[in-house]
């Protein structure tokens, strides 16, 4: 598949020039660290890249407004909106990978049994605070505290921010009992900044978000976008999103 992908690239976008390229990327926030792995490696080769980090909602609203770059990396529907607009090619695409949710503490917080679903409810009524976020993964949780029974019980103490950035910083800055949920990948972000990751979701109510990569069309196209995307599909490249997370 990985091998079909990288001729695909190839053949609509022109093969891979010997020259260095210069590329920019609006990309979804779950998947940075795998991202920005895979942007080292490319920039090793002698390429220039500029990143920009946005939620599914904002990445809509910058193309839809003909901002974006190069390529955009963001969850296979936000893709599809922005192909059927003709603003990128859904028809060369790579897959970047899939990024869980996790659970959250400040690293001086106590640490809540959260091994089962049971248990991850009596945490999170047991909770002073429930910080999520107002993205894809927000969205997700609120739907399943509804099924779940629990949505109004957590709703008074429930504090929800744009991105998964506002979430983790507000964990991290936090005092008393604070639960935060958001993408594993963010959550291993700021480990180092006083974050505790807990663990996954229970895998009964586990979510994947899956994230794909295209070239943008119209004013930023770029011809260089093949060479990030070829090197996405190579083994190289899927190590170093394995590492960061990124499954």
């Amino acid at each position: 598949m990985i091998v079909r992908a990288t001729a695909l690239i190839a053949m609509v976008l022109g093969g891979t020039s010997v020259e260095a390229a210069e590329l920019s990327i609006l990309s979804a926030g779950a998947p940075e660290p795998g991202v920005h792995a895979v942007i080292e490696l490319f920039k090793a080769k002698g390429n220039t890249v500029t990143v920009r980090y946005a939620t599914a909602p904002a990445i809509r609203k910058i193309i839809s407004e003909n901002g974006g770059a190069n390529i955009v990396i963001a969850p296979p529907a936000v893709i599809k909106e922005v192909s059927e607009a003709g603003k990128a090619d859904g028809k060369v695409q790579v897959t970047v990978g899939k990024v869980g949710v996790g659970i959250a503490v400040r690293q001086d917080a106590p640490v809540p049994d959260v091994s089962s679903v049971d248990k991850m409810k009596a945490a999170l009524l047991g909770a002073q605070t429930v910080v999520y976020n107002q993205a894809s993964t927000g969205n997700y949780l609120h739907e399943l505290f509804v099924k779940l029974g629990i949505a109004e019980q957590l709703a008074p103490k429930t504090k929800r921010y744009p991105d998964g950035d506002g979430v983790m910083e507000h964990i991290i800055k936090g005092t008393g009992n604070e639960i935060g949920l958001g993408a594993i990948t963010e959550i291993n972000l700021n480990t180092s900044k006083g974050l505790r990751f807990v663990a996954p979701l229970p895998a009964d109510v586990q979510n994947y978000t899956t994230y794909v990569a295209a070239p943008m069309t119209g004013p930023n196209h770029s011809a260089d976008s093949t060479k990030f995307l070829e090197l996405l599909a190579t083994p190289e490249a899927r190590k170093a999103l394995l590492t960061a997370g990124i499954e």
